[in-house]
């Protein structure tokens, strides 16, 4: 295992997602609750900087959604998603944070990108999956 990095196993998927806490348990909270039902393969890294290199890099492991934190150490999520969407236009973006954060406050950050979901911590497995749901079949 890499040093911030969660392995996927499954390989009979429909959504591949990389997932980017500092928190290790959110980011195992979101592999395991996604990859039950094994329709999706969840990357998850507890270190940005890694994660980001993984998306530059590895480009057989085209990702369809990227969850990410907002507040990180070495880069935060406004910034991690503005260069995955510079890698790959196409990818979709949830960003999580335990702060309240007003739809001001991302067209501010993020004027020229789409986030199209937003999960506030706590949240449950069931909203997990409702938003990945929803934004799967967009």
């Amino acid at each position: 295992m890499h040093k911030g990095h969660i392995n996927a196993k499954n390989h009979n998927i429909n959504t591949s997602i990389l997932a980017v806490d500092d928190e290790y348990d959110i980011v195992n909270l979101i592999k395991q609750s996604l990859e039950r039902g094994e329709q999706h393969r969840v990357c998850a890294f507890i270190d940005v900087l890694e994660a980001l290199n993984h998306f530059k890099l590895d480009s057989k492991d085209h990702h369809d959604i990227v969850i990410s934190d907002i507040r990180m150490p070495g880069m935060n999520g406004y910034e991690f998603v503005k260069h995955a969407k510079n890698i790959d236009s196409q990818v979709k973006v949830i960003l999580m944070s335990a702060f309240e954060i007003q739809e001001k406050e991302f067209q501010n950050m993020l004027p020229d990108t789409r986030v199209d979901g937003f999960l506030q911590k706590p949240f449950s497995i069931g909203q997990l999956n409702d938003v990945v749901e929803k934004i799967s079949q967009s």
